[in-house]
């Protein structure tokens, strides 16, 4: 199959991904450092295009179709190129899949040229809606996984809740906009019912847009949260700077949040964006729990 039979994929500036994960097989392409990832013995083929069209297609791991038949739960190792003053390193990513609530994405493992290894721990595992944490009083918006690097202050995680009618008032999601999403997600965020202009005070929208995956639509955004002071950052003025991708399936929003303290968004923020841009939902198995699916049950 020719790569023109790729789909089309628009993103801005900031989030712009550096890859893809496809659904859909493409003929291999010669490239100047080909590397093959190893899962369960076995190579498979991933597919990640660059947004600038002057970079060629980097092929290393496995497709998301072929996932689902090769043990969801595994990690697997990727190597991507990062730009940095002046020199190329690798950043290694692994993969991570959620087959409970059907979703993946990749998140930084390392940096060998610097030596610099993420300490990541999983807060939270994978768990359905029903029993996850809930995010506010009204339990709408729950955390269904969550990884945390302490030592960096880096944030990964996942929340599944029901639209907000405040701001999505049309169950058209074809008519959703990417700041009305956020600003849904962000309303059901508060630990507190606050008005509008409350939270903004909290929070504020730097960047939102749109773009079409598999014909489906994810919704992108950047914010800013106000924090309390830390050791670390004394300054009353502390923000967490956050990245994040929503989309929606059955009724509910599912959201991937990526974030870290403002003073170390320059170093961590260009990663954090390749993770948000690779959160795609996935095609159910026979292990994936709706989130409308026996409400009651906390266990």
């Amino acid at each position: 199959m020719a790569v023109a039979a790729l789909p089309t994929l628009k993103y801005h500036h900031s989030l712009s991904p550096s890859f893809v994960i496809f659904g859909n097989n493409a003929q291999s392409m010669p490239i100047s450092r080909n590397r093959k990832a190893q899962l369960s013995g076995k190579s498979r083929k991933i597919v990640g295009c660059s947004s600038n069209p002057s970079r060629p297609c980097l092929q290393d791991g496995i497709l998301r179709r072929d996932l689902m038949f090769l043990g969801l739960s595994s990690s697997l190792s990727l190597a991507f190129p990062v730009l940095g003053a002046g020199a190329e390193e690798e950043l290694k990513m692994d993969l991570f899949v959620d087959e409970t609530n059907a979703y993946s994405y990749l998140y930084p493992k390392a940096l060998p040229s610097d030596k610099f290894v993420f300490k990541w721990v999983e807060s939270r595992k994978p768990e359905r809606y029903s029993s996850a944490a809930p995010l506010s009083p009204d339990a709408r918006l729950r955390i269904v996984s969550e990884r945390v690097d302490f030592i960096d202050n880096l944030i990964i995680s996942v929340s599944i809740g029901p639209p907000n009618p405040l701001f999505l008032k049309s169950n058209d999601k074809s008519t959703w906009s990417a700041k009305d999403v956020a600003e849904s997600v962000l309303a059901d965020k508060s630990a507190l019912r606050v008005t509008t202009s409350q939270r903004m005070d909290e929070s504020s929208i730097l960047d939102a847009h749109s773009s079409t995956v598999d014909s489906e639509p994810y919704w992108s955004y950047e914010y800013l949260v106000r924090k309390s002071p830390t050791e670390m950052a004394p300054s009353s003025n502390l923000y967490r700077h956050f990245v994040a991708a929503t989309a929606e399936r059955e009724g509910y929003l599912y959201s991937l949040n990526a974030s870290t303290l403002s003073m170390q968004w320059e170093k961590m923020g260009p990663f954090l964006e390749k993770t948000v841009a690779s959160f795609r939902l996935l095609p159910p198995t026979e292990n994936y729990v709706p989130p409308y699916k026996d409400p009651w049950r906390f266990w």
